[in-house]
Formats: structure tokens, sequence, C-alpha cells
């Protein structure tokens, strides 16, 4: 089998259940109570996942002046990923309950590492749990297994790399809601505002009904936003450099790969007060 590589759905998963080579990542999180997607894990989730957390797991907090959710280090990373029990033969499948945007966070990391066979379950738990497929309580182990990798640093960028590519003509794409990309009703960061030249595309435009679109629509969306950049010379960005990976899920979906993305995003580029900083529509 050649693998699910960026979705896959919860009737197709169900089926594999207890297969050898399959991972399966509980990415439930929620920013305003982050101590509660753990706690949803524990009281019930898919057969044999473990649980990463956003803030402790998927980012680094050691990492001053890159955003909110500063890229993990890289070893660190690896080594969570052995514990997990996952290898760069296995089958991962992440998900969530909150539209796929932190399992793509965990899809994007692996993929910089090269895993190809990484998909996110679309719908979520959501979707899971309304076909009343099986339910566990039960944590794995840890495992003692090591995944041996780099990450790709060419699909990551700071916010001098931004600003440079920027300057020479690439395409930045915002992932955070309109309103905060305008600078209005901002209630997560300090500062409101954009990237001066960036574009908006909220993540939950490549969803409906809590699903991701097909490709076809993806593919005329973004081939629009883009307006004939190269895949390679288009960023994404979002508040912490979470949800802008659902658009490289998106992206990638729609046959549109090698994107890049800002990790420290909207947080990371005001941290600094001599980065300028615009207000209002594109």
């Amino acid at each position: 089998m050649s693998g699910w590589t960026t979705l896959v759905q919860a009737e197709t998963l169900a089926t594999a259940l207890g297969r050898d080579d399959l991972a399966i990542v509980d990415c439930r999180f929620a920013l305003v109570n982050p101590g509660a997607g753990e706690s949803a894990y524990l009281q019930g989730h898919i057969p044999g996942a473990v649980y990463a957390h956003l803030e402790r797991d998927l980012s680094d907090h050691a990492r001053h002046g890159e955003g909110r959710h500063p890229w993990p280090d890289e070893a660190a990373f690896l080594a969570k990923l052995g514990r997990w029990g996952i290898t760069p033969q296995h089958q991962v499948v992440a998900y969530d309950d909150g539209g796929g945007m932190m399992a793509a966070r965990l899809w994007f990391l692996l993929r910089t590492l090269g895993h190809q066979k990484v998909a996110v379950l679309d719908g979520g738990w959501a979707r899971w749990t309304a076909l009343g497929l099986k339910v566990d309580s039960s944590v794995p182990p840890p495992s003692s297994l090591r995944y041996p990798g780099r990450f790709d640093r060419s699909r990551l960028l700071d916010a001098s790399q931004v600003q440079a590519r920027l300057a020479q003509g690439d395409l930045l794409v915002d992932a955070r809601a309109a309103d905060r990309f305008r600078g209005e009703n901002e209630m997560i960061d300090r500062l409101g505002g954009h990237v001066p030249g960036a574009r908006s595309r909220p993540y939950t435009d490549n969803l409906v009904d809590g699903r991701l679109r097909s490709p076809i629509e993806l593919a005329a969306a973004f081939r629009a936003l883009i307006d004939g950049h190269a895949p390679e010379d288009v960023m994404v960005m979002c508040g912490s450099g979470v949800t802008a990976c659902h658009h490289l899920l998106a992206m990638e979906r729609a046959g549109i790969t090698g994107a890049k993305l800002f990790t420290g995003s909207w947080s990371g580029w005001i941290s600094d007060p001599d980065r300028p900083v615009a207000t209002g529509p594109e």
C-alpha cells in the first residue's frame, strides 16, 4: 500500500485499526484551556492513539522571540516520536477536534522530516464519534523505538528571511481570521495587524462542515491566491505557526507542494518593535 499522505477518512481508518504499522496521534488542544485536550484524550480516544500536547510536545518554549509556539527542538521531537512508537516506516494518522489545525501541525512536522505516510483524519474526532466508531480510554505504554531524521530547514523561515523574501517578490499568506489580519478584535497577541504585503486567507476557508474541501476546490482557490507564484515562493503564517500548517496541508492536497512556513508567525514578528505593522485590508 502506498499510504495516506494528506487525508484519511474515518471509515478507512476504522478498518485499519490494529495494523502493526499504524500509529495514531490525538492532537486535541484548546488555546483557552491548555489541559482540556489531554483530559478529553484520557476520557476517550481512537483505539491505540497516543497524545501530543501542542505546547509540551509540538513546540519548544525554551526558544525566545520565536512566537507563542516555537518550532520544537529537533532532538527532543525525534525522541518523542520514538516514545510514541513511531518510526519512519509507520503510517501516521493525526486528528483533533478543531478542523484539523492542530493535527496539521504534527503532519507538517513529520513532513519536514521527510515522512510521507502521514495523514490528517478528515472531520477529526467529531466525525469519528458521529459515526459511532470505536473509542478507548487505555493509554499505550511508552516505547523505546528511535526515529532517525533531520528537519528540512529550507521549508522553515524566520522573520528576517520572510522580510528578505517579501522584498524579492515572494508571497506571504496569513491564515488568521480576517478581523485579526485587519488589526481588529485581537484577543491573543499584544498587537493587532499584519505583516505589510501579506495576503489574507483564513484557514477556515479550507473547510466545509468541518472537513477539508475537495482537491479541485482547493486547487482553484490557491491558484487564484498565489497568482502565478511558484509554490516554493509562497510563505504561510498565522498567529504562532500552527494554523498556517493547515494551508500547507490543503495546498498539498491540491497538488501544490513546496510552500514554506514562517515558524514564528505574527507573535514572532511583533517580538521586535522595529518591524513594520500594517492594519486594515490588504
